[in-house]
C-alpha cells in the first residue's frame, strides 16, 4: 500500500531554504509584475478600430490570435505535471515560482478570450479551424505528451524534454515570433490601432520573459547534473524544429494564397529569419550549459536572465 508522508520540511530545517535562489528571485518579480488583471485592459478603442482594418489585416490577426489563444490554454492545461515533478524532488523554491507561472498562463487565456469576445466578435467555436497541421503537431500532440509523461516518469530526461518543448520551442521560438509579428504590424499600421491589445501583449511578454528564463535555468541545471543527456536535448530541439518552422511557413503561405500579401505588406523572409534566429539563440544557450557548473549556472542566471524578467 502506498503511503504519502513527509520526513521533514525545508523551511523548518530539512535543508537551508534558498530565499536568494534564482527561482525565488523570479517569484519576487512575479509578485510585483505579474499581478495584472485582463479585465483592467481598456478595449474601447480596439472595438472601434477593428472593423476599420482591411480584410487581410483582420484575417492575419485572427490567425495569430487564435494560435495564441489555444497555445495559452494548452500550456495552462499541461503545466501541472512539471510542478508536480519538481515538488516530488523537494525543490520548494522552484515549486513556489511555478505556482505564479501557472497563474499567469491562466490569465493569458482569459486575456485573449476577452479580446475575441469583445473586439473581434467572432464565433469562437470555429477558431480551431485556423490551426494548421504543424500547429496541431506541437500543441495537440507534442506538448501534452511531453508534459504528461512526467506524471508517469518525472526523470531528468523527461523534464528536459518537457522544458525544451515548452520553454525553448513554444515560448522561445513560436511565441517570440508571434510577438515579433505583432510589433511589425503595429509599426506598419500605426500605434492608434489596437491600444488595448498592445497593452495586454506588453504584460504577457513581461510574464513570458520570466517563464523562458526559468526554462533556460531548469534545462541548464539538468544538463549540468546529467551531461550524458545532451544528445537528448539536441535530438529534441532538432525534432521540434520541423513542425515549429513548418507552422510559421504555413501561416505565411495561407495568408499569401488568400490575399496575395501579409498584413500591412510584411516581408515573409524577415519573419522566417527572426524565427530561425530565436531557435539558434536558444540552442546556443543550451550548448553553453554543458560546460558550466551548477554554481556558474546560478550565477549567470542571476546576473543576466533576471534582467529580462
Amino acid at each position: 500500500m502506498t503511503t504519502f508522508t513527509h520526513d521533514g520540511f525545508v523551511t523548518t530545517g530539512a535543508r537551508p531554504f534558498r530565499h536568494d535562489s534564482f527561482p525565488m528571485r523570479l517569484f519576487q518579480k512575479a509578485k510585483k509584475l505579474g499581478m495584472w488583471d485582463p479585465y483592467d485592459i481598456d478595449f474601447s478603442v480596439d472595438i472601434q478600430t477593428w472593423p476599420e482594418a482591411d480584410e487581410a489585416e483582420r484575417a492575419g490577426s485572427l490567425k495569430i490570435m487564435s494560435a495564441f489563444q489555444a497555445g495559452e490554454e494548452a500550456v495552462t492545461l499541461d503545466l501541472l505535471p512539471l510542478i508536480m515533478a519538481v515538488a516530488k524532488e523537494g525543490r520548494i523554491e522552484d515549486e513556489m515560482y511555478l505556482t505564479s507561472f501557472l497563474f499567469e498562463e491562466a490569465k493569458h487565456v482569459e486575456f485573449f478570450n476577452r479580446w475575441f469576445r469583445e473586439v473581434a466578435r467572432v464565433d469562437q467555436s470555429t477558431l480551431g479551424e485556423l490551426h494548421s497541421p504543424n500547429y496541431r503537431k506541437i500543441f495537440y500532440e507534442e506538448l501534452p505528451t511531453a508534459l504528461g509523461t512526467l506524471t508517469i516518469d518525472p526523470s531528468p530526461r523527461n523534464q528536459l524534454r518537457a522544458s525544451i518543448t515548452y520553454n525553448m520551442i513554444v515560448e522561445g521560438v513560436l511565441a517570440e515570433t508571434g510577438y515579433f509579428l505583432f510589433d511589425l504590424f503595429q509599426q506598419l499600421t500605426g500605434e492608434d490601432n489596437g491600444p488595448g491589445m498592445r497593452e495586454g501583449i506588453a504584460k504577457l511578454r513581461q510574464d513570458e520573459s520570466r517563464h523562458i528564463a526559468y526554462g533556460v535555468y531548469l534545462i541548464s541545471r539538468i544538463l549540468a547534473e546529467n551531461p550524458e543527456l545532451w544528445s537528448e536535448a539536441e535530438e529534441r530541439m532538432e525534432q521540434l524544429a520541423e513542425p515549429a518552422f513548418g507552422f510559421i511557413r504555413e501561416t505565411i503561405e495561407e495568408q499569401l494564397e488568400q490575399f496575395g500579401e501579409l498584413p500591412s505588406g510584411a516581408d515573409p523572409e524577415m519573419i522566417l529569419q527572426f524565427a530561425r534566429g530565436q531557435y539558434d539563440k536558444r540552442f546556443a544557450r543550451l550548448r553553453k550549459a554543458r560546460e558550466q557548473t551548477l554554481d556558474e549556472i546560478e550565477t549567470i542566471a542571476l546576473d543576466t536572465e533576471i534582467q529580462a524578467a
